[in-house]
């Protein structure tokens, strides 16, 4: 498990691979997810995609309750590029800043992990600017990813 201090802050992150979460990790992330991808964004999708075994998955605690989370991919996983994916922060702590820090440390743990800076993710275009504040420029086509419109970024 990887330890990433960023600054004093009431969220604790958490950095671990498939198989060093516990059955309650796992479950918090899965019900974040759903909550949060299926049921706020309506959107009927396969979560469980296969792929979850191969990331690094990153999340933050506060209070002892699941406020956010992204999954990390060495290069060549998902795309050419390590990558960062299912960024999510639960709908009552978006105003906190949580998905900022959230980004910050899955930056550092790709950094950390895989010796990678250059970083793609699939976002969804009302969060261009949000990405952009921590580096990362728009590529190509908007494209419906799931029925919502996504733009690929990377950033170098």
């Amino acid at each position: 498990m990887l330890r990433i201090s960023l600054y004093k802050t009431e969220m604790e992150v958490k950095v671990k691979t498939f198989n060093e979460l516990t059955t309650r990790e796992l479950h918090d992330i899965l019900q974040l997810r759903s909550e949060v991808f299926v049921v706020e964004q309506d959107c009927v999708y396969q979560d469980i995609d296969g792929k979850d075994d191969q990331a690094l998955h990153v999340f933050g605690y506060k209070n002892r309750e699941l406020i956010t989370y992204t999954r990390c991919f060495p290069p060549g996983a998902y795309f050419k590029q390590a990558s960062i994916g299912r960024v999510v922060v639960r709908s009552d702590e978006r105003k906190h800043g949580y998905g900022h820090q959230i980004m910050k440390a899955s930056m550092i743990a790709i950094k950390e992990k895989y010796g990678m800076e250059e970083i793609k993710l699939s976002a969804q275009t009302y969060l261009v600017e949000f990405y952009r504040s921590h580096g990362f420029e728009p590529t190509g086509d908007e494209y419906l990813e799931d029925g919502i419109p996504h733009i690929a970024m990377i950033k170098a």
